[in-house]
């Protein structure tokens, strides 16, 4: 009498997880082309155009080229106002109005020599301990007095 069980070689490995193993690698994949690669902008987007200063490669402006007059524009926190600006001539303190009104006169000052709007780069340069709102009320001041280049510099 031959004991068949003996012999044979039992493995009780349980359920087979190919299958489970496939349907995660596909939700995986969704997940990862579905998804942005970069993360939320917790910065205003700025559109001053990128101007290297020194280094290799890239194109030479074109002959005749004239470089776009920049507006520094110093963004300071103040204790009592909320914010300080100092751009030039211009100085206010927490006040988006008379900020916008001072941005005009600059601008129309601008016009008046011949520098139009477009050929003008707003540059703001916060400081590092400026609150996100008070940066916002200048940068949209700057954008309602109809510049059209509003961007920001490293904080000093």
């Amino acid at each position: 009498m031959r004991i068949r069980g003996a012999k044979q070689v039992h493995y009780d490995s349980g359920p087979n997880m190919t299958p489970l193993v496939d349907v995660v690698m596909v939700i995986l994949i969704f997940l990862m082309l579905a998804g942005s690669f970069g993360g939320v902008e917790h910065y205003l987007t700025s559109n001053i155009p990128i101007q290297a200063k020194g280094g290799v490669g890239g194109e030479p402006p074109p002959p005749g080229f004239i470089p776009d007059e920049q507006l520094l524009v110093s963004v300071d926190p103040d204790p009592q106002y909320g914010f300080r600006v100092v751009a030039g001539n211009i100085r206010v303190a927490g006040d988006a109005k008379s900020l916008e009104a001072a941005f005009v006169q600059k601008r129309q000052a601008y016009e008046a020599t011949g520098t139009p709007a477009s050929k003008i780069q707003v540059v703001l340069s916060p400081s590092g301990a400026i609150k996100y709102e008070n940066l916002t009320a200048v940068y949209e001041a700057a954008l309602k007095a109809n510049f059209e280049k509003v961007g920001f510099a490293k904080s000093h």
